[in-house]
């Protein structure tokens, strides 16, 4: 990225959205549908997610260094996305009766992040001791692991049969047969988390040029870069455990407050924009993400019925993920100039958060559309 010229860093990077984002984007929404169609048998289907990681992993271990390393990765990433729609699916039911779906969330969240990190450093320190190939025949043996373990998950896990298919993007109903809307409750909250995303895709891209552009001492860059990575990086952490701590909390209500402090915060640093200021966007940005992320889960458990609840999962990380690209796209597109980006990054959240007041203000408090899991499904077009 240092090496090459500028022009040709940003044609880098928009390569390196449209190589590893959009097509992801673009492969989730088929997610969604062939979850709809698993009739029975969650536990499974879990199991089958981590067993089909741990046969790409032993084929990335002969071949990490051609060409099929590529779809390897891709095909793990497509069955990590799966795995997370079918784990959110089953929360619900496994859900102690003293615990909120909020907290739950969080805390399944926290529990990632910080495995994460010790897995990561373990298998750093096993690349550098033993070689690439033992560090990915050790990921492989931990998804098998991982397999047997979520066979073992209680039989009430499964769920029968008529899932049907869920539109996340709209609040209104209409009476399209085989399609079914799901609460305003969901829509709103998505949209508030698409913003959020968005943003936080923005500030992942915008930050290296304005790093780059900012200082000339190649220490001094990869330090400031470094300080909003770890503002980042602290900030989803805190976000993410305070989200544990919310056993009583109102997702809605968590969602729209970060929307509003991100946006509000934003605002402040093009006002008074220094590369501080940055890198507390930063920080605040990564803990309202965490907080949104795990109140939308919640709302989509709340209130999606069973039978529309993997295809609103799938259907809305495929929003988050484009948001994820746009935000990206922006960072791109404009100059290194840290007062414009942020002031344009902040006029766009006010606008999104706005809209959001607007149509609670508008139809009050959103009521849940009733959908009968019972309702008969047909052949349906994605809504986008």
């Amino acid at each position: 990225f240092s090496a090459a010229a500028s022009d040709a860093q940003r044609g880098n990077v928009a390569l390196y959205l449209l190589v590893t984002m959009a097509p992801f984007a673009v492969l989730a929404p088929v997610i969604g549908p062939a979850l709809d169609r698993l009739q029975r048998g969650r536990r499974w289907a879990i199991a089958a997610s981590h067993l089909g990681r741990a046969v790409l992993a032993l084929v990335m271990m002969t071949h990490y260094d051609d060409f099929w390393l590529y779809p390897a990765a891709l095909g793990v990433l497509v069955l990590s996305k799966s795995h997370n729609v079918l784990r959110a699916a089953v929360v619900p039911r496994v859900l102690p009766q003293a615990m909120s779906l909020t907290s739950a969330n969080a805390r399944l969240s926290v529990f990632g992040l910080a495995t994460a990190g010790v897995a990561g450093a373990v298998g750093a320190g096993i690349a550098a001791v033993l070689g690439f190939d033992w560090e990915l025949g050790a990921t492989a043996a931990v998804f098998v692991l991982a397999g047997v373990l979520a066979l073992q998950l209680p039989r009430h896990v499964d769920v029968p049969t008529g899932e049907q298919r869920a539109d996340v993007l709209t609040t209104a109903e209409i009476p399209v047969p085989g399609r079914r809307r799901v609460s305003p409750h969901v829509v709103l909250a998505l949209r508030a988390n698409a913003a959020l995303r968005g943003l936080g895709g923005f500030l992942t891209i915008f930050s290296a040029f304005l790093v780059e552009a900012t200082f000339d001492d190649g220490w001094a860059a990869t330090l400031a870069l470094g300080a909003i990575a770890g503002a980042a990086g602290v900030g989803s952490f805190a976000g993410t455990a305070a989200g544990s701590r919310l056993h009583r909390a109102d997702p809605d209500r968590v969602v729209l407050i970060s929307a509003a402090g991100a946006a509000a915060i934003t605002v402040l640093a093009a006002v008074f924009y220094s590369f501080t200021m940055a890198a507390v966007v930063a920080g605040v940005a990564a803990v309202t993400n965490a907080l949104g992320k795990v109140s939308l889960d919640a709302i989509i458990q709340r209130e999606v019925p069973e039978s529309l609840r993997a295809s609103a999962f799938a259907r809305s990380e495929t929003v988050l993920q484009l948001s994820w690209v746009v935000g990206g796209a922006l960072g791109i597109a404009l100059p290194p100039t840290g007062w414009l980006g942020f002031a344009v990054a902040a006029s766009l959240l006010v606008l999104a958060v706005g809209l959001i007041v607007w149509s609670l203000a508008r139809g009050g408090r959103p009521q849940p559309v009733a959908v009968s899991p019972d309702a008969p499904t047909g052949p349906v077009a994605p809504p986008w």
